[in-house]
C-alpha cells in the first residue's frame, strides 16, 4: 500500500463545538404516495452471491436515482424492463412515472443477473445497465420540465459478466466525444484461498465517437482500464475530463491491466544491508517537538537554509540539496517555532504543533531517514498505564468501574479496517498522487452537490459527520470541508435498521432510512421564535435543530432513497413516496 502523503483538512468554523442535541419535533412531514403500475425490478442475491461484497455492491443498492441537472426528477427501472421517470413540479398533482427507455432484451434470462443501474452522465447522456453484463449509452436531449421525448439509443454491447455502473461523464475535444464510465462486478478469484474467493474490480472505460465513411457518428470502446481489490469500495468517482479517478475502500486498489495487457509492477527496490546511520533523531510531547539534525562539519550559521510554513519544512546547507523536505504530519506554528546551531555539525529544530494533545507517528509524511526518540518521562508514562497487564495481582487499576466487556460495545465504537484510505489515481501514470489514511473516519455516505463537480463523500468525524468535496483543479486543497452535519455519526451508529443516508444538496437536512417504513430527518440549527434558555448554563438558545420522525404506509422494504432541496424521495417494491421537506 502506498503511503499517506496528503490528510483531511477540516474547516473549524463550519464545526459547532457548542451543540447539544436535536430536539424532536412533532411536525408532520407532508407525504405522498403514487403505486406503481409494475413493481421495480429488484434482483434479489443467489446462493453463490454469499459474501459481504456481494451485499454491499448490490443487496444494499440504491434503485432510485436523482437527476443532478433538473431537480426533483427521479428514475429507476421496472419488472417490465422499463426505465421510469417521475418529475414533480406540484406535490397535490403528482402524474404516474412515464416510460423513457425500455430494455432490449429480458435482463431475467441470465441466471447471476445483478441489479440494473443507472447514471446520469450529462445533461443530454445517460449510461444504463441491464444488470446482466450489456452496456446502453442513452442520449435523453432535454429532460427538463416539460420533455416527454423518448431516450435514443446511440451505444449497446455486451461487456462480459453482469455489473453495475458507478459513475460517468462525457466530454468533448474538438469534434471529438468521450464518454468516461466506471464499471463494478465482484468476480471469481481462483487463486484466493484465504479469502472469500471473490475480488471487486473496477473497470474504466472510455467510449469515444468516430465518424463512418458515410459521415455517421458511431461510438466504440477506446481504451479499458482495470484495477482490482480484496474489498468492495465505499465511494470510486472519475474526475473531469477522465485525468484521473479516484477511490475509497477498506482495501487498497491498484490496476491491474490496460487494454487486456498487464500493468507491470516496478520491481522491488533490494534491500539495504548496510546498517545506515539515521540523519536526525526526534521527540514530541503533547505540544512540541525537538528535531536534532546531522549537518557537514565547520557549517556556519549563515551557512543554513531554513524554511518552514505551517505544513512544509526544508533544511540544508547553502550550495547543496535538501536535507531534509517534505510536509509536516500536521501544521506547526512556525511563529512559535525555532531553530539552533549546536557546535557547528548539528541543527536543533524546536517545532510548535498547531494543536495539542495528538501524537504524530511521523515527522516528514513519507520520509524514513529519521529516528524517533522516546523520552523518559514518557517510557516511565507508559510503563504506569501499562503494569497493571505485566503484575502477577490481577488488580483492577480503576476499582470504582467495571471491566469492559466487549461484547457490550455498539456500532458506532467499532472503528474500519486500519488500511481504510481514500486515494486519487493519475489517468497517465495509472498511480496513486495522493493518499489520505481515513483510520476512524467511517465512511457514511456520497451525494450529488452539483452536476459540474464530482459526488461529495461523507465521513464521521468524532461524533459529527463531515462532507468532503473533490476538487480536482486544486492539488494542495484536493478535498475541501464544505459542509458538516452536527452529532450525525454518532447518531446514524445508533440505527442498527439504517439501510440509507442521504443530504440535501444544499446541505438544510440529513436523512436516514431503515430497511423498513421509518424515515428520520436531522434538520441544521435554525433560529426559534420564543425565547429559550440552556438550564445548566443559563444562557439563551438562539437556534434549535429539529429532528422529524415518518412512518410510511408500507410494509415493503425501501429500494431507494434520494433527497432534493425540498423533498424526500423514497421507493418500495410497488410505491414511490414523496415526502415534502422544505418551502423553498
Amino acid at each position: 500500500m502506498a503511503s499517506s502523503n496528503y490528510s483531511l483538512k477540516v474547516n473549524r468554523e463550519l464545526l459547532d463545538p457548542k451543540f447539544e442535541s436535536y430536539r424532536l419535533s412533532l411536525d408532520p412531514l407532508p407525504t405522498y404516495t403514487i403505486e406503481l403500475d409494475a413493481a421495480v425490478a429488484e434482483v434479489k442475491l443467489k446462493d453463490s452471491q454469499y459474501t459481504l461484497d456481494h451485499v454491499r455492491a448490490f443487496g444494499m443498492y440504491n434503485y432510485l436515482h436523482l437527476d443532478p441537472w433538473y431537480e426533483d426528477s427521479v428514475y429507476f427501472v421496472d419488472s417490465k424492463a422499463r426505465l421510469l421517470n417521475l418529475t414533480v413540479t406540484l406535490d397535490t398533482a403528482l402524474g404516474k412515472p412515464r416510460e423513457v427507455f425500455r430494455l432490449p432484451s429480458d435482463p431475467e434470462q441470465c441466471p447471476e443477473r445483478v441489479c440494473a443501474s443507472l447514471s446520469l452522465t450529462s445533461a443530454t447522456w445517460a449510461a444504463l445497465s441491464d444488470g446482466a453484463g450489456t452496456l446502453y449509452l442513452l442520449r435523453t436531449g432535454n429532460r427538463g420540465e416539460g420533455a416527454l421525448n423518448k431516450w435514443e439509443l446511440l451505444f449497446s454491447e455486451r461487456l462480459g459478466e453482469p455489473f453495475s455502473v458507478l459513475h460517468s461523464l462525457s466530454h468533448v475535444q474538438g469534434s471529438l466525444h468521450s464518454l468516461e464510465l466506471l464499471l463494478l462486478r465482484v468476480i471469481r478469484e481462483s487463486g484466493d484461498a484465504h479469502g472469500s474467493g471473490y475480488t471487486a474490480c473496477l473497470e474504466w472505460v472510455t467510449i469515444a465517437s468516430h465518424t463512418t465513411q458515410a459521415e455517421e457518428r458511431k461510438y466504440e470502446v477506446k481504451r479499458w482500464r482495470v484495477m482490482k481489490g480484496p474489498s468492495v469500495p465505499h465511494y470510486a468517482a472519475l474526475e473531469p475530463q477522465g485525468r484521473g479517478l479516484m477511490v475509497a475502500a477498506e482495501k487498497p486498489f491498484k490496476f491491474t491491466e490496460v487494454d487486456s495487457v498487464p500493468v507491470e509492477e516496478p520491481p522491488a527496490e533490494p534491500m539495504d544491508t548496510e546498517n545506515t546511520d539515521p540523519i536526525y533523531f526526534w521527540q514530541q510531547t503533547e505540544s512540541d517537538l525537538t528535531v536534532h539534525l546531522r549537518l557537514p562539519e565547520g557549517v556556519t550559521k549563515d551557512a543554513v537554509c531554513f524554511r518552514l510554513t505551517a505544513e512544509q519544512l526544508s533544511v540544508g546547507v547553502q550550495g547543496s540539496e535538501p536535507l531534509l523536505i517534505g510536509a509536516l504530519h500536521a501544521p506547526v506554528d512556525p511563529e512559535a517555532s525555532t531553530w539552533t546551531l549546536e557546535n557547528m555539525k548539528s541543527l536543533e529544530i524546536s517545532l510548535q504543533k498547531h494543536e495539542e494533545g495528538p501524537m504524530w507517528p511521523e515527522l516528514v509524511l513519507g520520509d524514513r531517514r529519521g529516528e524517533y526518540v522516546v523520552s523518559e518521562e514518557q517510557v516511565a508514562l507508559i510503563h504506569e498505564r501499562l503494569s497493571h497487564l505485566t503484575t502477577d495481582d490481577l488488580t483492577n487499576p480503576e476499582k470504582d468501574k467495571p471491566p469492559c466487556n466487549p461484547q457490550e460495545l455498539e456500532d458506532c465504537d467499532v472503528c474500519p479496517e486500519d488500511t481504510f484510505s481514500l486515494m486519487r489515481f493519475d489517468a497517465d501514470t495509472l498511480k496513486p498522487s495522493h493518499v489520505v489514511n481515513l483510520g476512524s473516519h467511517q465512511y457514511l455516505f456520497s451525494v450529488d452537490v452539483s452536476p459540474a463537480d464530482m459526488p461529495c463523500l461523507c465521513l464521521r468525524h468524532d461524533v459529527d459527520a463531515l462532507l468532503w468535496q473533490p476538487r480536482p483543479g486544486q492539488p494542495d486543497a484536493l478535498w475541501e470541508h464544505i459542509a458538516t452535519f452536527n452529532a450525525l455519526g454518532y447518531v446514524q451508529a445508533s440505527k442498527r435498521d439504517k439501510k440509507f443516508a442521504t443530504c440535501a444538496p444544499d446541505f438544510s437536512f440529513a436523512a436516514l432510512g431503515e430497511c423498513l417504513r421509518r424515515v428520520f430527518l436531522y434538520r441544521q440549527p435554525s433560529p426559534v421564535d420564543t425565547v429559550l434558555f440552556n438550564r445548566k448554563e443559563g444562557r439563551q438558545v438562539g437556534q434549535v435543530a429539529k429532528q422529524q420522525v415518518a412512518s410510511l404506509d408500507t410494509n415493503e422494504p425501501m429500494l431507494g432513497f434520494r433527497a432534493s432541496r425540498e423533498r424526500l424521495y423514497v421507493l418500495t417494491s410497488s410505491s414511490l413516496f414523496v415526502l415534502k421537506i422544505n418551502n423553498q
